[in-house]
């Protein structure tokens, strides 16, 4: 009788312990998270950001929309992509590891003026008139099939080493030492580097609508401030803008929010 109560109390035990087991492999252990991305028509997306927010993982949606990634319960994920509003959402909550559905809304765009473009009729009066309502530049290099410049039309500011090197040959680039004494070279730099900053600024802020910045705590008068400081805090993320990877920017941006967020909270306190 002993025996069999031994036997009946240590089979307990282990269903107690498997029990145990089974908690602990759905509530601690890290799962690996499926699920299906689509727009607001239930249109299948691809090349979605996926984002664990706890480990830095990152994968992207195939092209039925599909993805997977690993996770611990209560992690959050987030789901980013250019053109729409980005989401999130905590998985493995309560244990449960079931599929997910996500819905991106798309962000709303003005639909810029539609310009309609004449072609020359032949009547030199007419398309003298003509050139002055358009670009009489882009007009002529599309009509003489001139190539698209490499980068920005600049002055090249004078560099002191091409200044000095053919002084030591026996010849002196006057306009390049006049350009260098004067500080125009160094005024010349400060202003491209200036310019070049406007435009990556602009850039995002033309992408990325305004509420997004808003939904973390960054007013729309703080915007190209923080664009600004992200460029500075995380260098890469300049680096993404000037390849025109807008996702690859605004998931570097990401980690940079917080930050930013907190010390507009400190500015306020100190006002």
């Amino acid at each position: 009788m002993n025996r069999i109560y031994r036997n009946t109390k240590l089979f307990g035990g282990r269903k107690i312990f498997l029990f145990l087991i089974f908690l602990f492999n759905n509530f601690f252990s890290q799962q690996t998270v499926t699920g299906y991305i689509t727009d607001d028509d239930g249109t299948a997306l691809s090349k979605v950001v996926v984002v664990n927010m706890s480990t830095s993982q990152k994968v992207y949606s195939d092209a039925g929309g599909e993805f997977a990634i690993e996770a611990f319960p209560d992690q959050e994920l987030r789901f980013v992509k250019e053109g729409f509003r980005r989401s999130s959402k905590t998985v493995l909550t309560n244990g449960i590891n079931s599929r997910l559905f996500i819905t991106l809304i798309p962000i709303p765009r003005d639909i810029g003026e539609v310009k309609v473009v004449r072609k020359p009729t032949g009547d030199l009066a007419k398309d003298s008139r003509m050139l002055d309502r358009e670009d009489k530049a882009e007009t002529v290099r599309q009509a003489v099939g001139l190539p698209q410049p490499k980068g920005k039309m600049r002055e090249t500011p004078a560099e002191v080493k091409k200044v000095l090197l053919p002084v030591l040959l026996g010849a002196l680039d006057v306009q390049g030492t006049y350009d260098l004494i004067s500080g125009k070279a160094r005024r010349q730099k400060r202003r491209y580097r200036y310019d070049d900053l406007q435009e990556h600024i602009n850039w995002v802020r033309s992408r990325v609508d305004n509420e997004y910045f808003a939904e973390v705590g960054i007013p729309a008068d703080k915007i190209s401030e923080f664009i600004e400081f992200s460029f500075v805090a995380q260098p890469l993320i300049r680096t993404y803008v000037k390849a025109k990877n807008l996702s690859g920017a605004l998931l570097k941006m990401e980690e940079v929010i917080p930050v930013f967020v907190e010390r507009l909270k400190e500015r306020k306190k100190q006002e």
